[in-house]
């Protein structure tokens, strides 16, 4: 259970500013993460990665010379914002191209794709390398689906090292992309972790009982089998990752023995009692092993393995020695060239707000009125939404829709308040949600929000056939971002109805109220349905028989909001929520 905490929902924050405070003479805070306080040289590849907070020393801790050039850091088990992306690549970057590497989820895979666009538009070379060494999360033949766990530092360290030696971005990346195919990671857990502020863990294990097959959001398990002794665990971990063995190798490997956050450093030790002599007795030379906590999930009872089938290219690159604040191999390193430029990138100055005319004005208003609505009902919400999400997936949606509805609300405020019309103010909030709530949904959100604000803009007034156009614009965003269609247990599932049901009540000629809440009551029975559907993308794939019996938390998180807009101004209705 995570004890220490003010606000819970500023504990990421809070926790980074203390990491950055105590480890200033590695690191120094921007916004949206850290990079290193004393750069490599001019011309550099810069290497950087992040995710959701929550797995230190994953992956702040990795900053330093010989490992990581900067870490971008979102809230606990959620993908960092684009912008928060795009603000710590331009940061670290030296002039050789910046490489994202994380793990293959959702959100991660948007958000930092988005940061790749807006750098390479202000002509910085920027690429993504996506971790996939979970052996358990998919097939064989489905390997691009996997999700990245502790290999994580495998990938990290292989880049990092590669970067280090002056070589360039596109060797770095060959370098990374090898790593990773050449990676493979199998877990099990204990017990579920605790979010800060939360009084259940977001899932248990039965006393007896271990899951196989774990995640590091506070995903469960895949299967959950009687608890096994050392001796059986350590064989299991090894015979599930031998089990994908490269079908050429040298028979060396560098190995991973981590702990995910409440597993003691004395049973890890004596776990590796269990695994250090089956991997012998299969052939194999341990390079450099690691045993410790690397990439955990909060408090989490658990532990993975992970090996790396080393080739001449890579055993070096393994071997190379790192000084940061939570891993340090090899001889003492220079801190390296500070330049004239160790001080933060000047910020560009945000877009001047343009006056929208009366009439938007005055829907600018309505907005932020609506925004408003949105976010007091989502926040009554709150718990009900974490416990959908907790059953196949992290828990986290509750506090990610009201963290995004909290920003978006502040910057609807000011937007309006500065004369605005309606589109600005719509986009703008749209902008804040993504870059606060970060996540797969937060993006998906922000830029929804901002794609039907662009289509709104900020000189006509509002009518049936602008909110029509916008839903369009709206839906549009979802699915070209998301890539999800009806069916895939997603927000789509209650989008897709409701943008059809709107457009035929407009377009039959019906009030627009009335034709609001036409497509509100589809959006809510679609929301309803999705719990006979099983998931198809995004973290909930790997567990989706849990999920059946219960609704897409995305599909009712929208009908929730969408119900609140259709009735802002008329009597109370309520969206079933199961």
């Amino acid at each position: 259970m995570t004890r220490i905490h003010n606000d819970p929902a500023d504990f990421a924050e809070e926790a980074l500013a203390g990491f950055a405070l105590l480890h200033g003479s590695y690191v120094r805070p921007v916004p949206g993460g850290v990079v290193r306080r004393h750069p490599g040289p001019r011309g550099k590849t810069v290497v950087i990665f992040g995710g959701g907070s929550g797995h230190y020393p994953a992956f702040a801790g990795l900053v330093g010379p010989g490992f990581g050039d900067g870490s971008v850091v979102g809230n606990i088990f959620t993908s960092p914002s684009a912008q928060y992306a795009y603000s710590v690549g331009r940061q670290a970057n030296r002039g050789g191209g910046v490489i994202f590497s994380f793990g293959n989820y959702a959100g991660d895979v948007m958000n930092f794709g988005i940061a790749c666009e807006q750098l390479a538009a202000e002509g910085i070379d920027a690429r993504n390398v996506i971790v996939t060494d979970d052996v358990l999360s998919a097939s064989v033949d489905e390997s691009h689906k996997r999700r990245g766990i502790a290999g994580d530092v495998v990938v990290f360290k292989v880049l990092s090292a590669a970067a280090e030696t002056g070589a360039d971005i596109d060797e770095v990346e060959r370098l990374g992309r090898l790593a990773n195919d050449r990676t493979r990671t199998a877990g099990i857990a204990f017990d579920g972790c605790t979010f800060p502020g939360a009084i259940d863990p977001l899932f248990t294990v039965a006393r007896g009982q271990m899951a196989v097959g774990l995640g590091i959001h506070g995903e469960p398990g895949l299967e959950t089998v009687p608890l096994q002794t050392a001796a059986e665990i350590g064989e299991l971990l090894v015979r599930t990752v031998l089990a994908e063995a490269p079908a050429e190798h040298a028979g060396r490997v560098g190995v991973i023995l981590n702990g995910l956050g409440a597993t003691k450093y004395e049973e890890l030790f004596l776990l590796w009692g269990e695994i250090a002599p089956r991997l012998a007795a299969a052939g194999l030379q341990l390079v450099d092993p690691e045993v410790g906590e690397l990439v955990t999930s909060l408090d989490m009872a658990g532990v993975s393995l992970s090996l790396v089938w080393l080739d001449d290219e890579l055993e070096p690159l393994w071997r190379a020695p790192a000084d940061t604040p939570a891993y340090r191999k090899g001889s003492a390193l220079a801190w390296g060239d500070d330049g004239d430029d160790d001080g933060a990138v000047a910020d560009e100055v945000a877009d001047a707000i343009e006056p929208g005319s009366p009439v938007s004005q005055q829907a600018a208003a309505q907005v932020v009125a609506l925004v408003a609505a949105a976010s007091t009902t989502v926040r009554e919400h709150e718990d009900t939404l974490a416990q959908m999400d907790a059953i196949a997936g992290d828990g986290d949606h509750g506090r990610g829709m009201v963290r995004g509805l909290d920003a978006a609300l502040t910057a609807a405020t000011v937007t309006a308040g500065q004369g605005a019309g309606a589109g600005s103010t719509l986009a703008r909030s749209g902008d804040a949600w993504a870059e606060h709530a970060g996540g797969t949904s937060g993006v998906l959100w922000g830029s929804a929000l901002r794609a039907a604000g662009q289509v709104l803009g900020d000189e006509t007034a509002i009518d049936a056939a602008a909110i029509l156009a916008a839903a369009d614009a709206f839906a549009g965003t979802l699915t070209r971002l998301g890539k999800a269609t009806v069916g895939d247990k997603t927000m789509v599932d209650a989008v897709t109805p409701y943008v059809a049901q709107l457009r035929a009540a407009v377009e039959a000629g019906i009030p627009v109220a009335d034709a609001l809440t036409r497509a509100a009551d589809a959006a809510s029975r679609a929301a309803a349905s999705t719990a006979d559907l099983l998931p198809k993308l995004g973290r909930a794939r790997p567990h989706a028989a849990k999920s059946l019996g219960s609704a897409d938390p995305g599909a009712t998180s929208f009908a929730l909001i969408v119900t609140t807009l259709a009735t802002a101004n008329g009597p109370a209705r309520k969206v079933h929520v199961s």
